[in-house]
């Protein structure tokens, strides 16, 4: 090698390593996809919950009653009939099975109901309250929506109550239809006035739609309320619970589980579905849930 071409060699830059773009991008394509199948998975991702609720006065016959709670299903199906979510619920036998609220969305998904509604009333005693979306519809289609569930099998109630038997214990179950109703409609206060008239001195499990009413049911002296429509709080957070209410304001109280104010216990159902409201239609660590509650004597 002459001189010329040492010095030359001495100045030569080192080649690059070549660049593998359509590597890098199949592994973004790869993190994109797995990212969309996980947070599918958490907005319908079913899942079984369950939870004891302790309380006191609960009749002693009542003691290890078993109620399944499904809330806020916004019209969506889980496989064909509702079958999956039906396969849910009967492999948990319970004894009573309440919807409270938000059944469908929109008045074509009246059809999804009667399946629904015949299969859930074969498992066990079913029933139902209004949500705030159903009213949203107009008082019609809530009319037709509590005809077919009735003619299913489901009891509906609209600011009435029940006495429920079990050895030789009894107890009032309620129920409320949702706030956005008739103006006219039975208040809370009013029917637990009812209640005291009727059937004085019982335990009392009240049936409605809305969890942000918790203070108001505990101050007309509801013992027990089974509620849904928080969603969760949209996204759950480790040690903080839910981040969004329904109001969109930030960290709502009573979100999901059991919750005690003064006399009066409250259990909140995630729900099962989402709506179509912004910054609703989503779950993040908050998936659907059919939820198993047992009551327990406090």
């Amino acid at each position: 090698m002459t001189a010329t071409e040492r010095e030359g060699a001495a100045y030569r830059r080192p080649r690059r390593k070549r660049r593998h773009p359509l590597r890098w991008l199949a592994a973004l394509l790869i993190l994109a996809a797995a990212g969309a199948v996980w947070f599918h998975w958490q907005c319908w991702g079913l899942q079984t919950t369950r939870a004891q609720a302790e309380l006191p006065g609960l009749p002693q016959g009542f003691d290890g009653f078993t109620i399944v709670h499904l809330s806020d299903l916004h019209g969506h199906q889980y496989g064909e009939g509702s079958r999956d979510l039906l396969d849910r619920v009967r492999a948990e036998s319970p004894d009573l099975i309440v919807v409270t609220g938000d059944l469908i969305d929109q008045k074509s998904q009246l059809e999804m109901v009667p399946a629904l509604a015949r299969g859930l009333s074969a498992i066990a005693p079913a029933y139902y309250v209004t949500g705030n979306h159903e009213w949203a519809l107009g008082s019609g289609a809530v009319r037709e929506l509590k005809d077919v569930l009735a003619q299913c099998g489901v009891t509906v109630l609209s600011n009435q109550y029940e006495i429920l038997e079990r050895g030789g214990s009894r107890l009032v179950l309620a129920g409320v239809d949702d706030p956005n109703g008739r103006a006219d409609q039975t208040t809370p206060e009013e029917l637990r006035a009812q209640i005291e008239a009727g059937a004085p001195g019982l335990f009392t499990l009240l049936l409605a739609h809305r969890n942000d009413h918790f203070g108001q049911y505990a101050a007309a002296g509801y013992h027990f309320v089974m509620s849904g429509h928080g969603h969760g709080g949209i996204v759950r957070l480790p040690f903080v619970g839910g981040l969004m209410g329904t109001n969109r304001q930030f960290f709502p109280p009573w979100t999901a589980g059991v919750y005690r104010l003064g006399n009066s216990t409250l259990f909140v159902s995630r729900g099962l579905g989402n709506n179509t409201v912004p910054f609703q239609g989503f779950r993040v660590f908050n998936r659907p849930e059919v939820a198993v509650v047992t009551l327990k004597r406090g």
